[in-house]
């Protein structure tokens, strides 16, 4: 506002000073006048026609507009004409060419004006159709730039909607199968059990499989309850300096039973002299678990997993990887989803795909990232943690 306000200003001294240097002082003092009160009278008027603008059309609005600089420029002229003119035939010229090219103009507005408002009214009915749950509406907008963006914005929004929309069903249904297997299995147990047909060592095998089943649904509802957190930033931990070197290796002995079970060699190769990083040790060393527990899942009886560290300006990048069968390409994209398993992982139908979900959800937490470096062998899952500075 202040700027038109100046231009306004600009706009007024040179009219005033052109007069002066063509005509005389006495003219000048009477444009400057006229054109104070032109100006005054202009004013006003936009302000009461913007204080009755709540609910009025934008092509209303615009005509409106349109139409008030129409008046003041005929008002202008008509004042200057009886005023500094003379002839009566040179002031109804004047006002007569005047009012001709205000109406030219208030048409041209209106024709110009009319491609804005019907890509509002497109922007607003593609608004409307998505509220009341379409997901394919697609918005087309052909004005002005700034709509176009306006509606590529919104067209972006309703695929992301959809999208979360889509997640949201895959998700509930990957927890409906992920539990119905251990129901399922529990009611069989109990229906037995209840029965009474079972011997006493029968019994202590059905209450172990029974435990079982309710470990694994503790364990997929706790995963879920943490992720779900993870995800709503609804996590408050300490960070402190930390030793990746101690950290790995602690988290390498705590898996080697697991690993031997399968049996696969675990080997750390983090160097000595490693700065500290800035992480909440316990959530780290969780990220690690989940990583080593995925590469020694995927790798093959005597196979090798191997977890390095390489040191960066601002970061430290860890690494885990296997010997396994890889990632495949179709997979790659989505690894890091909830419920996501690749390859012959989810064919055998291990775990319920949240590990590396998690493991995302802390490292981003961490302000750090994760990612799927490219590997001639096996998988390569690499991570990201800030250094840890003073």
């Amino acid at each position: 506002m202040s700027a038109l306000r100046t231009a306004l200003a600009l706009a007024w001294v040179v009219a005033v000073g052109v007069v002066a240097a063509v005509d005389s002082l006495e003219a000048a003092a009477l444009t400057g006048g006229l054109l104070v009160f032109v100006g005054l009278l202009a004013t006003q008027a936009a302000r009461l026609a913007d204080q009755r603008r709540e609910g009025a059309s934008l092509d209303r609005q615009i005509t409106v507009g349109v139409a008030l600089s129409v008046v003041q420029m005929m008002v202008a002229a008509a004042l200057f004409a009886a005023v500094m003119f003379f002839s009566t035939h040179d002031a109804i010229l004047i006002v007569l060419v005047t009012t001709f090219a205000g109406v030219l103009g208030l048409l041209t507005a209106r024709m110009t004006t009319r491609r804005l408002v019907s890509d509002v009214r497109a922007v607003r009915d593609g608004l409307v159709a998505v509220g009341a749950g379409e997901r394919d509406t697609h918005i087309t907008a052909d004005g002005s730039a700034e709509l176009v963006e306006l509606a590529d914005a919104a067209n972006t929004m309703t695929d992301q909607l959809a999208a979360a929309e889509g997640a949201r069903r895959s998700l509930v249904a990957a927890i409906s199968h992920d539990l119905r297997t251990p129901l399922t299995s529990m009611r069989l147990v109990v229906d037995a059990l209840d029965d009474e047909i079972l011997e006493s060592n029968e019994r202590g095998q059905y209450l172990g499989r029974l435990r079982l089943h309710i470990d694994a649904m503790h364990g997929l509802i706790e995963d879920l309850f943490e992720l779900s957190r993870l995800e709503a930033r609804e996590t408050t931990w300490s960070l402190q300096h930390v030793d990746l070197g101690m950290l790995v290796g602690d988290t390498v002995e705590a898996m080697q039973p697991h690993a031997t079970a399968r049996p696969v060699r675990i080997v750390s190769e983090i160097p000595d002299g490693l700065a500290l990083v800035r992480a909440n040790p316990e959530k780290l060393q969780r990220v690690l678990f989940n990583l080593l527990q995925n590469a020694i899942r995927h790798s093959p009886p005597q196979g090798t997993v191997t977890v390095s560290a390489q040191q960066a300006t601002e970061h430290v990048e860890i690494e885990v990887a296997d010997e396994g069968a890889g990632i495949p390409e179709d997979d790659r994209a989505t690894i890091f989803e909830a419920f996501v398993q690749a390859g012959d992982r989810a064919a055998r139908g291990e775990g319920a795909g949240l590990g590396l979900a998690i493991a995302r959800a802390i490292v981003q937490a961490h302000e750090g990232r994760i990612w799927l470096a490219e590997a001639d062998l096996g998988t390569r899952l690499r991570f990201s943690v800030p250094l840890a500075h003073g």
